[in-house]
Order: structure tokens, then sequence, then C-alpha cells
């Protein structure tokens, strides 16, 4: 995952307290590869990864604009990628070695909800933010979900 490091992360971190349950557990970020189970040990992960993300050099990222999204594992707020799509689309194809699960399409998760209403309630009342998020993504995390959901970042690769 990346953790943005924004100047003004204070307006999503008041979104997230509002709408995602896993805003106490995780920072901001954007997931390049959705959680799996694995043995594998931290340093062939971390080899792994330095492979796939070998040549890829620090990019900018913007992020501004909200959409919805409704699927089999629920009910999803964005914060949409305006500005560094197809690199975040690359780094997710490297990690994933071409065999992607399904469709990629870079985003910030702000929230999560148990019914269409209460997502949609919270998709107009976010409307009225119209901040743009900018920042120089240089690292790629790896996270390790805690016994309780909590975040225990396992690895930093720096980009370049």
């Amino acid at each position: 995952m990346i953790f943005p490091k924004f100047n003004n992360i204070e307006k999503i971190d008041k979104i997230r307290s509002k709408y995602d349950p896993l805003s106490d557990l995780v920072r901001p970020h954007i997931t390049l590869v959705f959680p799996f189970k694995s043995e594998i040990t931290t340093e062939k992960l971390s080899e792994r990864i330095i492979k796939s993300v070998a040549g890829i050099s620090p990019f900018e990222i913007k992020l501004g604009g909200f959409s919805t999204q409704q699927d089999r594992f629920g009910n999803y707020l964005f914060l949409n990628v305006i500005n560094g799509t197809e690199q975040l689309k690359k780094l997710n194809w490297n990690l994933y070695d071409g065999k992607l699960p399904f469709p990629y399409t870079p985003h910030m998760t702000v929230g999560k909800f148990k019914t269409v209403e209460q997502l949609e309630n919270a998709y107009m009342d976010v409307q009225k933010c119209t901040e743009i998020f900018t920042t120089v993504v240089d690292t790629v995390s790896v996270e390790e979900i805690g016994e309780h959901g909590e975040s225990i970042i396992e690895l930093e690769i720096l980009l370049g």
C-alpha cells in the first residue's frame, strides 16, 4: 500500500473518522495489493517487492472528488485519484505479475457502509469537500493486519 503524506491530510482524517470503520486502525492509504494470507518470509517478500518496483521513480499523485462502489464486499465511498493513476496501475500490475484478480482502479477508501442509503447520504455530505490532495509517492509499504485489526508496517521500500 501507499501511505500518502498530504499537507492537508486532516481533511481526509475527518471524513474517515465519520465514515470509515478502519480509521482508528490504519492511516489513509491507497491499496496496491489486496489483503492475503501468506507464509512468505519478510526477506523474500522484500526481495519480491524490490524487483517489482525496480525502475519506478517517485511520482506525483493528486486526489480529489468522490465516487461510490457497491459490490459483494460492501458499500464504499472513495476519494478519487485524478493524477498518478497510470503509475499506480503499473505498480499494481508489477506486484501482481500481471495476473490481476480483477480490474484495478486506484482510489482511497474513505467510507464503508452497511446500507446503500447510508452510502448515498455520506456521498451527498462529502460533496462539499472540494479539496485537492497532492503529494509525491516515494515509498511502497507492506502492512500486516494485527490480531485486533490494527495496521503493523512490516516493510517500507523506497522507489527509484
